[in-house]
């Protein structure tokens, strides 16, 4: 009876034509909805958002592609060229396109020659770009390897070809220093520059006057509409903007004194600064060893920097701006002047030498370079011509560190000069307020007597002395050393930063006096350098302890290491009645002031005054200091 009920509720015809119905009825307004929205959805494609998927849709096959600007060129003083941009040929990965990139890599080393570090710097590469963006993975392609790529590509999909300009420097490292380089634009420098202006660049500049004037040499960038295909090959430019170009500038630099500059300072570790004392254009600066600026432009190796870094000779590191040396007697006339302003002597004024100087109320000897002292009466004339250290203890006593201290200061001695580069250091013209803030003691006497022969705490770099000289060249104006000299033309001035018009005539006229008795003297440390002169000279030697010589000992230069023996300076003006050029020259170790670092200097006064290509060697003498 239960199973005739079951059938009979199945067989009920009016329910499953109910349960039919709207069943039928539901799926017809799912159909309206659907259908509803699809035409809302075509609606809104085609008509109300045209614009914004059409937009959508170009740019798939449209894209807006930036142009870097040509980066700005460099030239010396004579219009020769120092820095400029030479077409290059890259082979850059899009990794998006790329189905496996380890069998493209691969393939490509079948073809071309890649090393270790070209894979290394890829991949750093890789991952700082994003999948759509072109990724360089070897420069500078030989025409050989660009004709097997090219033959290649069709193995080798989202791998191209691409002609762009690097930076160049055609001296290699005759400038390496002082110009610096460019180089690849790191993950940091990223968060630092405009993105807009640096898209499209992938170089900046690292250091020198490539960095200090990146924003005058970059330009701005310029961009193109290109129309794509699929494989993201361009067929055709739709909209082009040209990129402005960077601003060409010249410099005070003459490439000539640079070389011959170098060139004397060929296997020596040291420095050659010359400035123009009218204008404190810097016409030479010279760090020896150099190095090629070539190597970074787009990344160097790290077989190749590493031999940089572990050289003894440091090439990378620049002495002009950054060596802090001991000034030694190249200060002396600066102190001279010192006691003529304030009144403590008169060029008259004699010392007692008998070849050690003592403080009062003390058994301490402070000795004299030579021996046996310069005499019982010495003058300002010839304390200088024969650099007498006991004159300059007697003097610096008097005048004690706060007076040298301040008249220093007037010759940017312990300040950066504000030169327009990158990385200059101070040096240091010590003080009480300085002792007492970094050593935590008082000043002794004692250290105002080192202080008066450029030694002691006493440290000033190579481009200071040059600044210095440069002042009593132009009897007391303080110039900013420049290197730029025009930009488009239109020249730059060197800012004036202080003239010692309180400093009377005859002080200046004085100590000048006693520079050219250097070279003119009978017994005048550079006496060696007048020989073949054709113009009037003023200069100074100077011998910088490396290491401390026992009170009571004598330098035995052939007892100590080489690197342990006395640095070698000398400072000059010329022509002295009208001077166009001031040098200072540093020699590590190499011992002797006049017969060692004179030389050099007396090459790029030759060569500056002369204009010759080729100067005639002096020869090196062993001088008194």
């Amino acid at each position: 009876m239960a199973r005739r009920h079951r059938r009979q509720l199945l067989k009920n015809t009016y329910r499953e034509r109910s349960i039919y119905k709207r069943r039928m009825l539901v799926c017809a307004v799912m159909l309206v909805m659907m259908t509803g929205v699809l035409v809302y959805r075509y609606t809104l494609l085609q008509i109300i958002d045209y614009d914004v998927y059409k937009t959508q849709s170009d740019r798939n096959r449209i894209q807006l592609m930036p142009i870097a600007p040509k980066r700005g060129l460099i030239f010396d003083r004579n219009g020769i060229l120092l820095a400029e941009n030479i077409p290059s040929y890259t082979l850059t990965v899009v990794r998006e396109r790329v189905k496996s990139l380890d069998d493209t890599l691969a393939i490509i080393a079948e073809l071309i020659e890649l090393d270790d570090d070209d894979i290394q710097q890829f991949e750093k590469r890789l991952s700082r770009r994003r999948p759509y963006e072109e990724v360089p993975l070897k420069f500078r392609l030989t025409e050989e390897e660009i004709a097997v790529v090219a033959v290649n590509r069709h193995r080798i999909p989202g791998v191209e070809v691409n002609a762009q300009l690097v930076r160049h420097y055609p001296h290699g490292e005759l400038f390496a220093h002082v110009l610096g380089y460019v180089g690849r634009i790191s993950e940091r420098e990223v968060d630092e520059i405009d993105p807009v202006n640096y898209s499209g660049t992938h170089h900046i500049g690292k250091i020198g006057l490539e960095k200090y004037y990146e924003d005058l040499l970059h330009g701005t960038v310029g961009y193109q509409n290109v129309e794509s295909n699929a494989h993201g090959r361009i067929l055709r430019v739709l909209e082009r903007h040209d990129p402005l170009p960077g601003g060409d500038i010249r410099l005070h630099l003459d490439a000539r004194v640079q070389r011959i500059a170098m060139k004397a300072m060929a296997g020596r570790r040291g420095a050659v600064v010359a400035i123009d004392p009218a204008t404190g254009g810097v016409l030479a600066m010279v760090s020896s060893p150099s190095y090629d600026a070539n190597l970074f432009v787009n990344g160097i190796s790290s077989k190749n920097y590493r031999a940089l870094q572990e050289d003894p000779d440091l090439p990378l590191y620049n002495r002009s701006l950054q060596g802090q040396y001991p000034p030694a007697s190249t200060i002396k006339p600066v102190w001279a002047l010192a006691g003529l302003y304030y009144g403590v002597v008169t060029p008259s004024t004699r010392f007692a030498d008998p070849g050690w100087f003592s403080l009062p109320n003390d058994t301490r000897r402070y000795r004299d370079w030579k021996r046996g002292g310069h005499g019982a009466y010495v003058d300002m004339n010839e304390a200088i011509a024969e650099s007498c250290d006991v004159y300059f203890y007697e003097l610096a006593y008097k005048l004690g560190i706060d007076r040298l201290y301040d008249f220093g200061t007037r010759f940017g001695l312990g300040n950066v000069t504000g030169i327009d580069n990158t990385n200059e250091r101070a040096g240091l013209l010590p003080s009480r307020a300085w002792k007492e803030a970094t050593r935590g003691s008082h000043w002794y006497p004692g250290e105002t007597i080192n202080v008066g022969i450029g030694q002691g705490f006493m440290l000033a770099t190579p481009l200071q002395i040059a600044v210095a000289t440069s002042v009593i060249a132009s009897r007391g104006e303080l110039r900013a050393p420049r290197l730029l000299a025009s930009v488009a033309g239109e020249p730059v001035d060197a800012p004036l930063l202080g003239k010692m018009e309180d400093v009377p005539e005859s002080a200046w006229n004085a100590v000048v006096r006693g520079m050219e008795e250097v070279i003119y003297g009978v017994r005048g440390t550079g006496r060696s350098l007048r020989r073949g002169l054709d113009y009037r000279l003023a200069g100074k030697t100077g011998t910088a302890q490396v290491v401390s010589i026992a009170e009571g000992e004598k330098y035995d230069s052939e007892a100590l290491e080489k690197r342990k023996r006395d640095h070698a300076l000398f400072v000059a003006f010329a022509p002295v009645e009208d001077p166009r050029i001031a040098v200072a020259v540093i020699v590590e170790n190499g011992e002797s002031g006049g017969g060692v670092a004179g030389p050099v200097a007396r090459a790029v006064i030759d060569a500056y005054l002369s204009g010759a290509d080729q100067v005639a060697p002096v020869p090196e003498v062993k001088s008194d200091e």
